[in-house]
């Protein structure tokens, strides 16, 4: 797992217990991973110029970027990128500077630009824009581009935020299991 782990000024991703992380993907600087988390193939995560965070049991899915903003008089604490604990993060997702809540659904090639906050209990469509600055309200569906507000989640769909990251933990100690 080290050779995915890269220094960036010295510092060194932390890595959580029982956390899986595909050989092709590349962690870069000032990361933090919780327990249980899984990177799946060709994920890059940069914490460079800020810091980036991920809860505990939250899984970033493949081919997924992740990224933060520098900090500069305008914005003297930049954006760092903060991912709750059981977050799904789907296939081919851009996040840049956001803050994440717990519970969250992020669809394949939805893109989440600086300063959002995207409260806990939320589901992002697939292929969906969240432009700089948009906080996404707990407990709702968010589609589109620009993403907006669809309708209250369903009792299913709330149940499977949590089931989605429980799944993904299953099949990250499976493949922790044959390393």
């Amino acid at each position: 797992m080290t050779s995915v782990l890269r220094s960036y000024k010295g510092i060194f991703p932390q890595v959580g217990a029982r956390v899986y992380i595909d050989p092709t993907s590349v962690l870069v600087g000032d990361i933090a991973l919780g327990h249980d988390v899984s990177i799946w193939p060709f994920v890059a995560a940069r914490g460079d110029v800020n810091h980036i965070r991920l809860g505990d049991r939250t899984n970033i899915q493949d081919g997924s970027v992740l990224h933060v903003t520098h900090k500069n008089n305008d914005n003297p604490e930049g954006y760092p990128l903060i991912i709750g604990n059981d977050v799904t993060v789907g296939h081919k997702v851009m996040l840049h500077g956001c803050t994440i809540g717990n519970n969250v659904l992020v669809g394949m090639g939805a893109i989440v630009l600086d300063g959002v906050i995207i409260e806990d209990n939320v589901m992002i469509g697939a292929g969906s824009l969240v432009p700089p600055g948009k906080r996404l309200e707990s407990g709702y569906l968010y589609v589109g581009s620009p993403v907006k507000q669809a309708r209250p989640l369903r009792e299913a769909e709330r149940a499977f935020l949590q089931k989605s990251s429980d799944n993904y933990v299953a099949t990250k100690n499976e493949y922790l299991a044959e390393s």
